[in-house]
């Protein structure tokens, strides 16, 4: 399987939309006219109203013209994203000129176009953004018109105090640029990470689905074709003893069977390509007990004894096969089988609320100043030891962020912790409130739920 990427995976996905860059800037168009108007109008402030009316109606245009070239689900790439929030940069520097540069208290609005850029576009693109802002900035600070004050009035403030907010506007720039740039980024490796492994279980789900589709619809080829056989072999014979004078009347009854068991056949070679769109046959379903013997099966091979525990009370929970917990769950056993001593102890139980897995190891342990980050992406989760701590990626805590992710999503609450005792090991207990865990099983046609008994 081809390598999935960042790129492959988030790229597209953190272009800004036309329609939320253009419902942005109506909002702050509007915001734009009604501190304009409120303060010529209502507060009395002579300024340049048409002026300023204009540069806002410069921008109106633009906005215009954006919705009607762009549809409104179109995604823009970063060139055109970055030149839009460049003119929005310019398009306020201009309206601050003429109405008092950065005395005007309106100029912390230099921080939108950057927050915006840090949480949709490249590092580089944002920091040309930060750079106009901190050079429109910096030459508000020296020319600009008087501040709009009351008639016969100038409201002069002292050059410290615009140096001071000029500081203000340039650190609130870097500071936002870093902390929105690295919260967004952090969310995109999240998404890349849940998106990887939703495909990557598709895939494993398909993969699986059509080998037990293949093995079934082999065993169920096997009647048709052994028909279609024996009336071929009757056919030959009859043709052998009838020669060229056969009637068609003679082999039609064959050869309707034949075109009956042909179409069978189709049938059941097409839920090859069903893969699981089906409803889902017995093999589907699986008792607790089954679905962690399952999981337990393919480490059985190593030199750590595995033993599984169950018990219960009530009837033994019946789900069905869900790639996501055992995923889950086998990841969970692996690490387990990857560091413990000698025995990994795995314990099934349920009662008729809740159904839950425990695994238990004789290992060193999670690490202490980890313990409360468990779960997270690229975080380790154990120390050296184990047996596979010299593979390429190994440690990295993204086995079980995808297994715990996974497990969440089935409705289940993974709790971590470690023995009483210091270095005796890890405990990962699995719980499912139990409507939940048998809640994807395919009922009877009458709606009542098959129990299997469990035998101690």
């Amino acid at each position: 399987m081809p390598k999935l990427s960042a790129i492959d995976l988030g790229q597209p996905a953190r272009r800004l939309r036309v329609n939320t860059l253009s419902r942005l800037r109506w909002l702050a168009l509007t915001g734009q006219a009604g501190a304009v108007l409120f303060t010529h109008l209502v507060l009395g402030f002579p300024l340049p109203l048409v002026a300023c009316l204009l540069i806002i109606g410069a921008s109106v245009a633009c906005n215009i013209m954006l919705r009607l070239y762009y549809p409104l689900t179109h995604r823009l790439n970063d060139r055109a994203a970055t030149a839009l929030l460049g003119y929005d940069l310019l398009q306020l520097s201009a309206l601050l000129y003429l109405t008092g540069g950065l005395e005007n208290p309106f100029s912390m609005l230099f921080l939108a176009p950057v927050m915006i850029s840090a949480a949709s576009l490249p590092p580089g693109r944002t920091l040309v953004l930060g750079s106009v802002a901190v050079v429109a900035a910096t030459l508000l600070v020296v020319w600009h018109r008087p501040l709009p004050w009351h008639p016969g009035e100038e409201m002069h403030l002292p050059f410290l105090f615009s140096a001071g907010i000029w500081c203000a506007v340039v650190l609130g720039v870097g500071f936002i640029g870093i902390y929105a740039s690295r919260v967004a980024e952090e969310a995109r490796q999240l998404s890349d990470a849940l998106a990887a492994t939703e495909l990557v279980l598709a895939r494993e789900q398909h993969l699986t689905q059509l080998d037990g589709l293949a093995a079934a619809a082999a065993h169920e080829l096997g009647t048709p074709l052994a028909t279609i056989t024996l009336v071929v072999r009757e056919m030959l014979g009859l043709v052998a003893k009838s020669g060229p004078t056969i009637e068609v009347s003679q082999i039609a009854d064959d050869i309707r069977l034949l075109d009956q068991e042909a179409q069978r056949c189709r049938a059941i070679l097409g839920k090859l390509t069903s893969l699981g769109t089906e409803a889902a046959g017995p093999l589907e379903e699986m008792t607790l007990s089954h679905l962690v013997e399952e999981v337990v099966g393919p480490q059985r091979n190593f030199d750590v004894a595995v033993t599984v525990t169950p018990i219960g009370f009530g009837d033994e929970p019946v789900c069905a096969r869900n790639p996501a917990i055992l995923y889950g769950l086998g990841n969970l056993v692996e690490n387990a089988v990857d560091f413990a001593r000698q025995v990994v102890a795995i314990d099934a139980h349920w009662t008729p609320q809740a159904v839950s897995v425990t695994v238990r190891d004789d290992g060193p342990g999670f690490a202490a100043e980890i313990l409360s980050r468990l779960g997270e992406p690229y975080v380790t989760t154990r120390g050296a030891g184990g047996r596979n701590k010299s593979e390429a990626n190994s440690g990295l805590g993204l086995g079980l962020f995808i297994a715990k992710t996974l497990l969440e999503r089935s409705g289940a609450r993974v709790v971590t912790s470690n023995a009483s005792a210091p270095g005796t090991g890890a405990v990962v207990t699995v719980t499912w409130p139990r409507a939940l865990f048998e809640r994807e099983r395919s009922g009877a046609a009458s709606g009542k739920q098959r129990r299997t008994p469990v035998l101690f």
